[in-house]
């Protein structure tokens, strides 16, 4: 059973792209930020192989970092950390990415982590991209064993005062076998405008509210709740013992 959102104050939230944490997850961090809980996002690359125009491609991490930004506040987040380093497209689970992730769980020490699911979904393999399969392996290598080992990456220890930090829950987007349901409908419209502000990515997209409800219904159903409801679904899992 997840962690009662009483027992969490910080939230970390991990994804490979902007605007994957507002397909993902935005009604449901929407949700979390209302109830008071602080959460951050860290976003491991700018995005710079997406879009659909012809904006100069050495302009576009820059305008994927501000979308992202724009998206975030709407959503009441207004930690919004990026890597540097890390390219579009070129995302591995290496220990450069995961020294990375660890450094900022130990900044921010969450008792709660979100991200992208390491297993590949064949049900929807659009939401498998290998950039998001890489951070969730990366994140989840992160949060165990290594955020809370004192000997994995000691520098982060000796050169910074980066304490060792123990992730209590970790949520998983586009997870194959979800276990876990949030109901989105009171912050979907929340989740459409965060959407809206990745012009970018989604300024084609004309259906996108239509298509996003057809989404959350079908979740929703899955979840057991009336037709009229929305949901966004994760695999959930404690992670706070060795």
């Amino acid at each position: 059973m997840p962690i009662d959102d009483a027992d969490v104050q910080r939230v970390l939230c991990v994804a490979a792209h902007p605007d994957d944490l507002e397909f993902g997850a935005a009604g449901t961090v929407a949700g979390w930020t209302r109830a008071g809980l602080a959460v951050t996002y860290l976003v491991c690359t700018r995005g710079d192989q997406g879009g659909f125009d012809e904006t100069p491609r050495e302009l576009v991490p820059a305008i994927r970092e501000q979308e992202q930004r724009d998206a975030a506040a709407v959503v009441g987040v207004d930690d919004v950390r990026f890597l540097d380093g890390f390219r579009d497209g070129w995302l591995e689970p290496n220990h450069d990415l995961q020294r990375a992730i660890v450094r900022v769980i130990r900044q921010v020490r969450p008792d709660r982590m979100l991200f992208q699911s390491p297993e590949r979904n064949w049900d929807r393999i659009g939401a498998s991209h290998p950039d998001h399969l890489a951070a969730g392996e990366a994140s989840i290598r992160a949060v165990y064993p290594a955020a809370r080992n004192p000997f994995a990456y000691p520098e982060l220890l000796t050169e910074e005062a980066l304490e060792p930090w123990v992730v209590g829950e970790v949520w998983l987007t586009a997870a194959p076998q979800p276990n876990h349901w949030v109901d989105i409908t009171d912050t979907f419209d929340r989740k459409i405008e965060a959407l809206r502000a990745h012009m970018s990515q989604t300024g084609h997209m004309h259906d996108l509210d239509d298509r996003l409800r057809r989404w959350g219904r079908a979740t929703a159903a899955v979840a057991g709740l009336a037709r009229t409801r929305l949901a966004e679904a994760y695999r959930v899992l404690a992670t706070g013992r060795s």
